[in-house]
């Protein structure tokens, strides 16, 4: 598996595979062939078919600084859904065909003479192999994260926590009126005000820890700053989870690194032997794993062991399972935005059940064997229900009827 830095990218919304990765390729590409002065690119799959709402046209414009056509074919390539052909020009010669991919998480792939090497640090492959190794040397999940990361490794972390809680802060203090023909208006601050006039103890919390989410979410949605985990998609609910414990648990933050790195493990396990790609996998492998990530450092913050930390990861994601995604016109809006507070609210109760049953039986599901089956399903979910936008919500909703 690669490092926690692969996981945890700092960029710009509203998607990991469809904004994110098409601007690497783009600056790749750009980078490799700086005389070049017009391109083609022929978009395949979901990003052809979602491309527009994720504004996978406009950041690659964006990027190129050059003038750029774009060809939009719903059928994929071969080997990924979201799949791209650039095609180089200078001064009307082609110099160049590149085949590209978007695999989720803003992680690219390119075949040909740009292709490069994953560099994988970590020697064990699953869930089961990390804990077996915690159990022989007698540490935590975290000091196994430090085994193997580089010295700088806690400064990274200190970083993407500094970026999630700007986030969210930014999206808690602003209102209006999310980008797109959907025109949702934003409420992560109305929430949170809400949260602040509640009484009741566990009502206000559960608002506090939605309106977090919804920050991150929404501020994703109108292409802002945020940091994968493990996507676009999916980025408000580790974020929610961490600033909760940050403002109303009162921990500090070398600590909440501890939960953010502990929560990357589990999305890295995904990432390694199934998908993070909702183009892939559906919105199980983006809310599913972040809701596993999320869960797992909650865990991890109710002082829980190894094993029950994976108990309730394991949760996490598998009552996720068959999660679709059909985001309405290609945005990253609904049902995406109140998902990821759900999401958030899921891995708190997954965190609290973990603690509670863990200690009155040992669960029989391992987390490998959820993702497993969560990479099965994703390959039996129908593409329309794979960010597609060919059915569910997004069929069936209307725009005339606003």
């Amino acid at each position: 598996m690669e490092s926690l830095r692969e996981l945890y990218k700092i960029g710009v919304g509203p998607s990991s595979s469809h904004t994110m990765g098409p601007m690497k390729i783009a600056l790749c590409i750009k980078e490799a062939y700086p005389d070049a002065d017009h391109y083609k690119v022929d978009l395949y799959g979901s990003l052809a078919l979602t491309g527009k709402g994720h504004l996978t046209d406009a950041i690659m414009e964006k990027t190129f600084e050059k003038p750029v056509e774009f060809g939009w074919h719903s059928e994929a390539l071969s080997f990924h859904p979201n799949g791209m052909i650039v095609h180089v020009y200078q001064k009307g010669q082609k110099l160049a065909e590149i085949e590209a991919y978007s695999i989720g998480g803003g992680e690219i792939l390119f075949k040909g003479d740009l292709a490069k090497e994953k560099k994988e640090i970590y020697h064990e492959k699953n869930m089961e192999e990390i804990l077996r190794y915690c159990s022989r040397e007698g540490i935590s999940l975290y000091d196994y994260m430090k085994c193997h990361e580089d010295e700088n490794i806690d400064d990274y972390l200190f970083d993407v926590l500094d970026h999630m809680f700007t986030c969210v802060e930014n999206g808690l203090h602003t209102k209006g009126i999310i980008q797109g023909r959907l025109k949702i208006k934003r409420v992560a601050n109305l929430m949170y005000q809400q949260a602040l006039n509640t009484h009741h103890q566990m009502e206000r919390d559960r608002l506090f820890l939605s309106s977090y989410a919804y920050a991150v979410s929404e501020e994703n949605a109108d292409g802002h700053m945020i940091v994968t985990a493990p996507t676009c998609g999916a980025s408000g609910i580790v974020p929610a989870v961490l600033y909760f414990a940050y403002k109303q648990l009162g921990m500090k933050k070398r600590d909440l690194i501890k939960a953010l790195a502990i929560g990357g493990l589990f999305g890295n396990v995904v990432k390694y032997n199934a998908t993070i790609s909702g183009a892939d996998g559906g919105c199980q492998a983006e809310v599913g794993t972040a809701c596993a990530m999320g869960a797992a450092a909650m865990a991890w913050i109710n002082e829980l062991n190894n094993d029950l930390i994976a108990y309730a990861a394991e949760m996490g994601l598998e009552h996720n399972l068959g999660l679709t995604c059909d985001p309405i016109g290609g945005y990253v809006q609904i049902p995406c935005i109140e998902r990821n507070a759900y999401g958030a609210l899921r891995a708190q109760d997954a965190a609290m059940l973990a603690k509670e049953l863990g200690y009155m039986r040992k669960n029989k599901i391992s987390f490998d064997t959820i993702v497993t089956v969560m990479k099965e399903t994703g390959h039996d979910l129908s593409s329309a229900y794979k960010e597609t936008s060919l059915g569910g919500l997004a069929k069936e909703y209307r725009f005339h009827e606003d």
